[in-house]
């Protein structure tokens, strides 16, 4: 490998999705090229910490000091992406995009006593979680999407954009572990009565057996006896696997 194949590659080495071949061919070149070796391990920082930061309590001027950082960290990179281009990969941008806020966060002053600036920011770094989630459950690498389907819990339950991008997710993804990844992501929004019925509509959207189930346990979960007559016609469906008809009747009876 060379160079520019490295850097193609960073991503996909950290995530542990290379082949045998490109694994061993990669770690031999960052053996004895200490440029690359060090991007690679600039870049595997900020996977290992990425959502292990503290939480901190902003102070005043932070606002202004955070937006002068961001322009600052916008210059550079509109001089550097000539140079690193593998830097606008979509999930490395989210990456930045949470870390450079965070960044903003710990330099404020910490003996602040403005509240409702603090509120203020507080709902900035929500909204920035969100748009990682969003913007990572639109991406067409399906480990990004996973990525995304964990950044779920951590917006507010009452956040029904991510809501309703979880249940596109479950209805339309191809992947089948997305969306099983998702199902179990609507625990997080089980007080919500949009979610509940989006859940039990899904079931009869299903071609998946394991998602089926999954969905099925999920209902059961939350005790959701609105869910008997799509559950009833999942069993008498000529096209439902066996083992998903038995479940449901299994989900019926610990619903009644």
């Amino acid at each position: 490998m060379n160079c520019e194949d490295i850097k193609r590659n960073l991503v996909e080495y950290w995530r542990g999705t290379l082949d045998e071949a490109d694994r061993v061919g990669m770690e031999a070149h960052l053996s004895s090229c200490s440029q690359c070796r060090a991007e690679a391990e600039g870049l595997k920082h900020i996977w290992s910490t990425l959502g292990e930061f503290p939480e901190a309590e902003p102070g005043l001027g932070m606002r202004t000091r955070f937006y002068a950082g961001l322009r600052e960290w916008e210059r550079r990179e509109i001089e550097r992406r000539h140079r690193f281009w593998w830097i606008r990969h979509p999930a490395f941008q989210a990456a930045a995009a949470v870390l450079i806020l965070v960044a903003g966060l710990l330099i404020g002053n910490m003996t602040a006593t403005d509240h409702g600036q603090v509120a203020q920011l507080r709902n900035e770094v929500s909204s920035m979680k969100q748009l990682v989630t969003l913007s990572l459950l639109q991406q067409q690498n399906a480990s990004d999407r996973l990525r995304g389907v964990t950044w779920s819990y951590r917006v507010e339950q009452s956040d029904s954009e991510v809501l309703g991008a979880l249940l596109t997710t479950i209805n339309h993804d191809p992947t089948v572990n997305v969306r099983l990844a998702a199902v179990d992501a609507m625990k997080n929004f089980a007080d919500s009565p949009v979610a509940r019925k989006g859940l039990v509509q899904s079931l009869n959207k299903q071609s998946s057996p394991m998602v089926q189930i999954a969905i099925l346990d999920e209902i059961v979960e939350l005790r959701e006896k609105s869910a008997g007559p799509s559950i009833q016609g999942l069993m008498t469906s000529s096209n439902v696997n066996p083992s998903v008809k038995e479940h449901a009747n299994w989900a019926l009876r610990q619903l009644q």
